[in-house]
Parts: C-alpha cells; structure tokens; sequence
C-alpha cells in the first residue's frame, strides 16, 4: 500500500514540475529576415527594407553567425525581463 501511495506522489509531482516547465517554454517565436548590416559586440542588426531595420542581442547561446551582406532569418521570442507596475488612476467620485 506504501508503495502504491508513493508511486502515486511521484507521478503527481512529475507532472506538476513538467506543467510548470511547459508554461514556461510556451513563450511565442518569432522571425525576421532580412540583410544583415552588422555584427559586432553581440549586436546583430539586420534591414528589411529602407524603412525597416531592427537590433538584436546575441550571446553565447545564440546558434548561428553571420556577417554583413548575408540574408538571414532571425528566430527570436519576446519575454519581459522586468516590469515596473504603477497603480491604476482612480476617477473623482461624483457627488
């Protein structure tokens, strides 16, 4: 019976760590081609057209190099690193 009850534990708490994993790994990818203009210090820079041109970080985890006049697609996920929160306004009460 202790057996069965720990077998039980060990599943139930498998699958709550691979839940909270999978929330986390759930972050949306992204990609943006375009002609790379730059790649100097972890900052690559890559221009779409006269009007378009966007900055990207780079690190040692980042697979791939590239250098300037190379098309690329770039693959990349949006996640916030800080968030500054401010209460809400309230509105005057009326009378």
């Amino acid at each position: 019976m202790k057996r069965m009850l720990w077998t039980v534990a060990l599943v139930l708490v498998t699958l709550a760590v691979g839940y909270g994993v999978g929330i986390q790994a759930a972050a949306k990818s992204y990609q943006f081609t375009g002609t790379v203009e730059s790649n100097e210090g972890g900052i690559l820079t890559v221009k779409k057209s006269a009007t378009e041109t966007w900055t990207f970080s780079t690190d040692a985890s980042t697979k791939g190099t590239a250098k300037a006049g190379d098309k690329v697609t770039v693959y990349y996920k949006m996640i916030a690193t800080e968030i500054e929160a401010k209460p809400a306004a309230t509105a005057p009460k009326k009378k």
